[in-house]
């Protein structure tokens, strides 16, 4: 323990042991020795950002993608206010990440003065833990407590504000990090597993849902194991699109879509309900669920949330793997559901090929996502923004790895995806490309971030969909009230734009030139934008169709 380090030094020591690698961020006047000591850091990277929502996103994606801790850090009052959505978007969608800020000095966060605000109180609803550093001598207990929070069995968000005179003073004696201790899964409870058993033993058509905690804890394995053995369908969330893979043979598709869809066919007529990692703010139980007549095997890491459609008829708690093959071994059966998960997969893949040989101007959001698969390889990242474009790339996408389609869907945030493809191109390390395919609103939300990506030399490749608009409100506006209003909004030319940060600029000009521009873009070893105009007729269009299907046939 260095003898004469001030508290910004220890906290960057602190992170170090945490196995922090980057700190996204902007310097303040308050929190300059913060900064000046990670900059001495051997292992940790400060990612300047041009905004710190942009960099509380990068951090939760690089959270999300490596199951560690993201870490953001701003000054104070504004600063601090402005990394909130980031890490309320971390909380709801159950991703860690530790947000810093700087705060005034003790002597005046008492009474009204220049940039203070409460900052802990402001963060406490949107984290699982939210404090003030109060003396010196609390800095290693309270990182170490930060990241054990943040990384639990339900990861989420945590805030933690330091004073500017905390940050300089120089501890007597010395202060070292505290060490880290692992906490390890725990096996499933025997007697909920014999109990689980025999409420699918006596289920004729069960349906497995997998959630954003399956996703979590790596059991697309375990999924695969339970579904063959029983012949069970399986479908996920948008969250978790890519656990189970969309080209295997029990694969249904994602469910979440604002009407009833393809895949909830398979929900229809089922009487047991397997969910695995499957948390309430990923979509509402009720599209799974309306009757409340069906039985729900709840399988996770902790409790479900009380919900009248969603009633837990036997909780199996600890690690899904575990508790999914325990579940498997204890039900000798299989069941008989191949047609129907034959015509729920057809349907699907008949939209998709539809979408691949229509050349029509401009592009058809089908196209769009049959051409994104294409361009992308099996494991490489698309990170898509909230927005009409989010609807149909989360229905349609194939997806075959977990966290390769990345969707936000707890707070569903717009703005996310070209900041948090920075994020996730450092946690992949640049071993996969990286696609943000956000509409034209979503994406001036956050475009500054571009100037940041071209300065550290990060690869990623942006697709625009340009359609004018606020598309998707314009779609429910459609729907509700059959006209909409104050949607419509003008844009600069992407492609100057795009060029004026220094990265490459490229305009869709028909359906046939999207495909060997992204291929173009993916394999530059830059920043590309894309501009696409899209035609979102489509929407209604789609919304029509469904409505009239009341089968899968």
């Amino acid at each position: 323990m260095p003898a004469g380090e001030d508290v910004a030094q220890l906290l960057v020591r602190c992170l170090e042991a945490e196995g922090v690698e980057y700190v996204f961020g902007i310097p303040g006047e308050e929190n300059i020795r913060f900064v000046d000591a990670l900059n001495a850091s051997d292992s940790i990277q400060y990612v300047l950002t041009r905004h710190e929502q942009g960099a509380s996103f990068m951090a939760e994606m690089y959270g999300r993608i490596t199951g560690r801790a993201g870490v953001c850090s701003a000054t104070l009052g504004p600063g601090a206010i402005n990394l909130l959505l980031g890490t309320a978007d971390a909380q709801t969608n159950s991703t860690p990440v530790v947000a810093l800020a700087a705060q005034g000095g003790l002597d005046r966060i008492h009474k009204e003065s220049h940039q203070v605000i409460d900052l802990p109180a402001m963060f406490a609803p949107v984290t699982h833990w939210s404090q003030e550093v109060r003396s010196a001598g609390a800095v290693p207990e309270m990182v170490r407590q930060a990241f054990k929070t943040a990384q639990r069995e339900r990861p989420g968000a945590v805030f933690l504000a330091l004073p500017e005179d905390i940050e300089g003073q120089v501890p007597e004696p010395p202060l070292a990090p505290l060490p880290i201790s692992h906490v390890y899964p725990e096996a499933p409870s025997p007697s909920q597993v014999e109990r689980a058993a025999r409420v699918l033993a006596a289920a004729e058509r069960p349906v497995l849902l997998a959630g954003h905690g399956a996703a979590r804890s790596g059991a697309g394995a375990a999924l695969i194991r339970f579904a063959e053995k029983l012949n069970v369908p399986v479908a996920t969330t948008f969250n978790a699109k890519g656990v189970f893979p969309d080209d295997h043979a029990k694969a249904l598709g994602a469910v979440g879509f604002m009407r009833h869809d393809y895949a909830n066919f398979g929900f229809d007529e089922a009487d047991v309900l397997i969910c695995v990692g499957y948390e309430l703010q990923e979509f509402d139980p009720v599209k799974i669920n309306p009757k409340a007549d069906k039985k729900i095997l709840h399988l996770h890491h902790f409790p479900a949330e009380v919900d009248a459609r969603y009633p837990v008829a036997v909780g199996v708690l600890g690690d899904l793997s575990a508790s999914l093959d325990a579940l498997a071994a204890a039900v000798d059966r299989r069941y008989e559901t191949d047609c129907d998960d034959i015509e729920i997969r057809g349907l699907l893949t008949k939209e998709l090929e539809r979408g691949r040989a229509d050349d029509s101007w401009p592009v058809k959001p089908q196209r769009v996502v049959a051409d994104i698969r294409e361009a992308l390889g099996r494991e490489d990242l698309a990170l898509v923004d909230t927005g009409a474009g989010k609807m149909w790339m989360a229905r349609l996408y194939p997806t075959y790895e977990p966290n390769t389609c990345l969707i936000s869907n707890g707070l569903s945030t717009m703005g996310f995806a070209v900041p948090g493809a920075i994020g996730a191109h450092l946690a992949v390390e640049g071993r996969r490309r990286v696609l943000a395919v956000t509409g034209d609103g979503a994406f001036l939300m956050n475009s500054q971030e571009i100037e940041t990506a071209v300065r550290e030399r990060i690869p990623m490749t942006v697709l625009v969909l340009v359609d004018d608009e606020y598309g998707l409100i314009t779609w429910k506006m459609e729907l509700e009230m059959g006209r909409h209003s104050h949607t419509r909004f003008g844009n600069p030319d992407l492609v100057a734009y795009a060029e004026s940060f220094g990265a490459r600029g490229h305009a869709v000009k028909s359906a046939d030139d999207l495909l060997p521009t992204l291929r173009d873009a993916l394999d530059h070893d830059g920043v590309d934008v894309i501009a696409c105009p899209v035609d979102y007729a489509e929407n209604l269009a789609l919304t029509k169709r469904l409505g009239e299907l009341e089968e899968p046939i």
